[in-house]
């Protein structure tokens, strides 16, 4: 199985380059147009490959954090991509087992994460307890909304495209964080790591909420 890992990890490098890109042209583009919807299944499909390719990295060297990551990544493109077939939620339309699958594994990750990330600030003082408690609170949240559509306490009328906004941008931005992080070396070492990894959500962030009020209108 060690002999697979050199060919995984490039699929895993082409396909997060492949959504960087198709990703960043998308940010771009006008929200709802046939460029923007062809060019935004390639971002998916590819972040959905890196997302399964860094479970299976993670498997080969018991790396638990990237198994978690990669459950991230899924949870996030997977659910942002489905919820624009759960338009009808509490009008007859109810979640597949799938949806249900995501949400829990995001769950599960986030409890992780909330709990590690105190765990490292509160014993080894370590600031990356910072970016588990921020991405940890994310999933959280992300999977609350989610339990809440999907059990038909719907808050906003155009809920499904309130989601598909926050988490498909979300996953773009995890994975321009991946780029900056693996390329960290390239800036001067007295940036703290932390600053690499919380960085692009708090920069790129305020860009959901401009276009949840743009296209949602409530």
């Amino acid at each position: 199985m060690k002999a697979l890992y050199p060919y995984l990890l490039n699929i895993h490098i082409l396909f997060g380059a492949f959504g960087l890109l198709s990703g960043s042209i998308n940010l771009m583009l006008k929200k709802g147009g046939v460029i923007h919807k062809k060019i935004g299944f390639t971002f998916v499909l590819s972040m959905l490959i890196t997302g399964i390719s860094a479970l299976l990295l993670a498997t080969f060297s018991f790396n638990v954090f990237l198994f978690m990551v990669g459950i991230f990544t899924i949870y996030l493109v997977g659910t942002g991509q489905r919820y624009m077939q759960l338009r009808n939620l509490g009008k007859g339309q109810g979640p597949k087992l799938g949806d249900w699958i995501l949400s829990y594994s995001m769950l599960i990750v986030g409890i992780i994460f909330i709990c590690w990330g105190a765990y490292l600030l509160v014993f080894e003082s370590d600031l990356m307890g910072i970016t588990l408690l921020v991405f940890g609170g994310i999933g959280i949240q992300s999977v609350r909304k989610d339990l809440q559509n999907y059990r038909s306490k719907i808050k906003y009328k155009m809920y499904w495209l309130r989601e598909h906004i926050i988490r498909i941008t979300a996953a773009y931005i995890a994975s321009f964080t991946a780029f900056i992080v693996v390329n960290q070396e390239k800036f001067p070492d007295s940036i703290p790591q932390v600053v690499f990894w919380l960085l692009p959500t708090i920069v790129l962030t305020p860009l959901i909420s401009f276009w949840v009020r743009k296209y949602t209108k409530n």
